[in-house]
């Protein structure tokens, strides 16, 4: 593997794939007009810009009109939010789960200085909710029930089908954060049930800067950027017209990648998994084995810092993570796996794997072979030595 790249990240973004780049190119060289403008340069843009939002619609099997384009999935993700306390001024209060990616737990926390009420509903020690305790937390003056589909540091499924009835059942919308499910599970909102979800382009071989937001028809939604007024007056600003298209043509492809996601990358992570808990004194899982993502693996590793692991595993041209990208560069241990009841000896010396349609048996091979030294390496505080 040398003078390659490793890459077990995937979680935290992905190559853009060359069929999204080709798809782009021609919006970033050819036609570079404006949609919104009136003459027949810009007003060409319009068509390929439906078109691709029939392509990531289908993604979800939801109708062309309910997705809205915008800058990234915490954009989606704080719209809904903020928009769920505006429509209702009656009603402050917000359930969302301890686990959540930062782009729903810090809005939530801006919302709590706005004179908001917030519910964070604990989980287990495999990260699990009570869906009963879900319930009782839903009040009279509940705004919205957001809780992820699936968890971006452990790979973690919610039922969010059950979560979305239960709301109904009491008449409150639910909105969920499907950034990292897109394109590695099959996703279907009518199935689903839910009123508002969340995507990222750039977890899917996308470019960074486009994300989307379902709304189900029907449902109340203020917007949060307001402008020219774009995306059917409900999100404002200029289309990011490469992006769309981009974000289009990676959901075409997602759709047709999800059995090399559910067979040969699954396969390729449970190898990876169970090689380094058999062979490595002291590693343990942070989760369960199911329901979970197929990419998806996070590994405690025994008195060890993952800052100075990652740091080797960067010497030796592997890339992983300890967490949300989002997160680099604290010091705090990991929300998620602290909520989870883990001390935070434990949340420190986690690392994430995330593998993607690219990875190969070679780049498994390559990890398990050099892991065991590079941890032999690390001492107690995560130093080498």
């Amino acid at each position: 593997m040398s003078g390659q790249i490793c890459y077990f990240d995937n979680n935290a973004t992905t190559r853009v794939a060359p069929a999204v780049v080709e798809a782009m190119l021609p919006f970033l060289t050819e036609q570079w007009g404006n949609p919104s403008s009136l003459y027949g340069f810009g007003q060409d843009l319009n068509r390929p810009l439906e078109q691709a939002r029939a392509k990531v619609a289908a993604l979800i099997n939801a109708e062309l009109t309910e997705i809205i384009f915008t800058s990234c999935g915490t954009e989606s993700i704080n719209s809904v939010l903020r928009s769920a306390v505006a429509i209702r001024p009656g009603r402050r209060h917000i359930v969302a789960t301890a686990v959540e990616h930062s782009a729903t737990l810090k809005c939530c926390r801006f919302l709590e200085t706005q004179g908001c009420s917030i519910t964070y509903l604990p989980v287990n020690a495999d990260g699990a909710l009570d869906l009963a305790l879900l319930e009782h937390s839903i009040r009279q003056d509940t705004a919205l029930v957001s809780v992820m589909s699936a968890n971006n540091e452990t790979g973690l499924l919610f039922p969010v089908a059950e979560i979305a009835a239960l709301c109904h059942e009491k008449g409150i919308p639910c909105h969920t954060d499907a950034v990292q499910m897109a394109g590695k599970l099959r996703l279907n909102v009518r199935a689903l049930g839910v009123d508002f979800l969340s995507l990222s382009a750039h977890k899917l071989h996308a470019p960074k800067g486009i994300g989307a937001l379902y709304v189900k028809s029907g449902t109340k939604y203020q917007p949060y950027l307001m402008g020219g007024g774009q995306e059917t007056g409900r999100r404002g600003g200029t289309e990011n017209v490469a992006g769309i298209v981009g974000f289009g043509r990676a959901a075409e492809l997602a759709l047709g990648n999800l059995e090399i996601q559910n067979t040969r990358v699954r396969a390729l992570r449970d190898k990876l998994e169970r090689q380094i808990l058999s062979q490595i004194p002291g590693a343990v899982r942070n989760g369960p084995s199911e329901p979970r993502l197929p990419n998806s693996t996070n590994i405690a590793f025994d008195a060890i810092e993952a800052e100075g692991l990652l740091l080797l595993l960067d010497e030796a041209g592997i890339c992983a993570s300890s967490g949300s990208a989002c997160a680099a560069g604290s010091l705090d241990p990991s929300h998620v796996l602290t909520a989870m009841g883990f001390g935070a000896a434990r949340a420190r010396g986690s690392i994430r794997f995330s593998l993607g349609i690219d990875s190969t048996e070679a780049e498994v091979d390559y990890v398990l072979k050099v892991l065991p030294g590079l941890l032999r390496k690390c001492n107690g505080s995560g130093q080498t030595t």
